[in-house]
């Protein structure tokens, strides 16, 4: 179902930050940023997220430095009682290790097998909400977790806002070792410029499922998101992608002025 009508509300709040990645070389996804306005917008959506979370959820907590602010944002609630009987499950090992150390409980899919929320970034947003993710090397797990979600809240700032996917951000596209370089000519017939991902010491970045990711460069974007999501989903040795579509429920965009709530 085409979403283009999507329902645009600013939202006036008080102000604070947002979330950049490289793709290549990379760091630690929750590291702290710089400070400044994108902080600002960063936090902004982040806390703006977190009044849409209930006492007694279960949640999915995603990965990226909008995320740092969501986990803190949670962590404080917790202790200020305004929210109680909260559990988490995170989309990545930074993810998991930040919760543990602000006190927020985590949970299992063995113990939890459905959840009412996720809150997650994402690197592009184009009109119908579809998204592009991964930049922060976890896309495979946020997608398990996303999908098992009722909902998919999204923070970003309105540089993510494209009129097309990938026309600014690669393609992350997570593949197995064995064999990681077969599809390097798969993906060219795609139509992209295929890289592997390499760390800040030049070696292959390896996610926390072990695989490799290699980025997918589009010059003039992705003109056929779901036909592109069935091509690579064919694929022999590609575990996921960076195509999140139709999956988010709602999209918080910080903005100068506030706070833009997109809606499906």
């Amino acid at each position: 179902m085409s979403r283009s009508g999507c329902g645009v509300l600013f939202l006036h709040w008080p102000v604070t930050r947002l979330f950049l990645r490289c793709s290549r070389i990379i760091s630690d996804p929750m590291a702290q940023p710089a400070k400044g306005e994108t902080m600002n917008l960063k936090q902004l959506v982040a806390e703006h997220a977190v009044q849409q979370v209930r006492s007694g959820m279960r949640l999915g907590l995603g990965t990226g430095s909008t995320v740092r602010y969501v986990l803190e944002s949670l962590a404080e609630r917790l202790r200020q009682g305004s929210l109680q009987d909260l559990a988490g499950i995170p989309t990545s090992e930074a993810t998991a290790q930040q919760a543990r150390t602000l006190g927020i409980p985590l949970t299992t899919f063995e113990a939890c097998p459905w959840l009412a929320m996720t809150i997650d970034g994402a690197d592009e947003v184009d009109p119908d909400l579809n998204l592009i993710k991964g930049l922060g090397g976890a896309l495979l797990r946020e997608k398990v977790v996303a999908a098992a979600s009722d909902q998919l809240v999204i923070v970003v700032d309105e540089s993510k806002r494209v009129e097309r996917l990938g026309t600014r951000s690669p393609l992350p596209v997570e593949v197995l070792p064995l064999g990681w370089n077969t599809n390097l000519p798969r993906f060219e017939r795609l139509g992209a410029v295929p890289a592997v991902r390499c760390g800040a010491d030049g070696q292959p970045y390896v996610t926390d499922n072990g695989n490799l990711i290699v980025d997918c460069t589009f010059p003039e974007g992705i003109h056929d998101p779901a036909g592109l999501a069935r091509e690579l989903d064919a694929c022999p040795g590609v575990m996921g992608h960076g195509l999140f579509l139709g999956m988010a429920t709602v999209v918080f965009v910080g903005t100068s002025a506030g706070v833009v709530q997109l809606l499906r």
